[in-house]
């Protein structure tokens, strides 16, 4: 036996904690056995010491003895723990947040309006699967040849990431959207919109330029008219149909956008709703569409007068 050895009652008397919480710590495998006493007693050496101050100062974290033993046998490393429990620890804020703009939507409402909804924000509150079921759902409906980067912007638009700290509002958008998604006969437009085009993937492929012009243009708030976006709209309209931008079919373009211009009424509430979710910050597409349908119309009355 030698002095660079304690019993367990020494470690106790040391470090003030119990010999029973000691001896449970050693016997989940946290605290190295140095030796054996001719008794059979544990005598623990100077690591013991130093695995006490770790231990100690991870459970004042709140951190659990399996995840402590994974750091003591080398399985995980302090940084790769307080990444873990960074993570749930924010995953809960946000809960909480929810939970609270939640009771707040209904908290701020009359009576008669509460009913109707707690019935809608019941859908969202686990928000993970809210978010997942949100996002099957656009992958199964929106045309299938879309090329798949496209696809995949689409779909991130239309089921966004729902906020970290939402507003009342922005809560009761977000569990409206699944309202809509569910309600019968609601993405028929997607098909519309396919079956309208002559080549739809040469469309999907030729359409990027346009969408992102229109949306610097809608995001600097400039008025209708002719100009960059109006005219690459209508060239991957052109290209894709074999055709050229002339102004005979400026007007059969004017008049095909014109007519799906309005969308389905519930399409326009969910690209509102989606304002509202994000503040503002997604391109809102039937506003975007109807911007370049009444810009389209603007340039076809320029180019026609004397």
């Amino acid at each position: 036996m030698t002095h660079r050895t304690w019993s367990i009652g020494e470690l106790a008397a040391g470090t003030g904690l119990a010999v029973k919480t000691l001896r449970y710590y050693s016997d989940s495998g946290l605290l190295p056995v140095a030796e054996r006493s001719s008794g059979g007693h544990r005598r623990y050496g100077p690591e013991a010491w130093e695995r006490i101050g770790l231990i100690r100062r991870l459970r004042a974290l709140g951190t659990p003895i399996a995840a402590i033993a994974r750091i003591a046998s080398g399985e995980q490393a302090v940084g790769d723990l307080v990444a873990n429990e960074l993570a749930a620890v924010q995953e809960q804020l946000t809960q909480l947040r929810w939970r609270e703009a939640t009771l707040r939507a209904l908290d701020e409402c009359p009576d008669g309006e509460r009913l109707r909804r707690l019935e809608i924000l019941a859908r969202v509150q686990r928000l993970p699967q809210a978010r997942q079921s949100l996002t099957d759902h656009w992958y199964r409906e929106l045309p299938a040849e879309m090329p798949k980067r496209r696809l995949d912007l689409m779909v991130a638009m239309l089921s966004p990431e729902p906020p970290a700290d939402p507003s009342p509002a922005a809560a009761l958008a977000y569990a409206e959207i699944h309202v809509l998604v569910a309600t019968p006969g609601f993405t028929r437009w997607t098909g519309d919109h396919a079956e309208e085009m002559r080549d739809a993937p040469a469309f999907y492929g030729e359409i990027d330029e346009a969408a992102a012009l229109t949306a610097a243009a809608v995001g600097a708030r400039l008025p209708p008219g002719p100009g960059a976006a109006v005219d690459a709209f209508v060239s991957a309209h052109a290209r894709a149909r074999g055709e050229s931008d002339t102004p005979a079919f400026r007007r059969q373009l004017h008049a095909l956008v014109s007519r799906s211009s309005g969308f389905d009424p519930r399409l326009r509430r969910y690209w509102g709703l989606l304002d509202t979710v994000t503040g503002g910050r997604s391109l809102n597409m039937t506003a975007a569409h109807a911007w370049l349908t009444e810009g389209l119309g603007r340039s076809i009355a320029e180019a026609g007068r004397p």
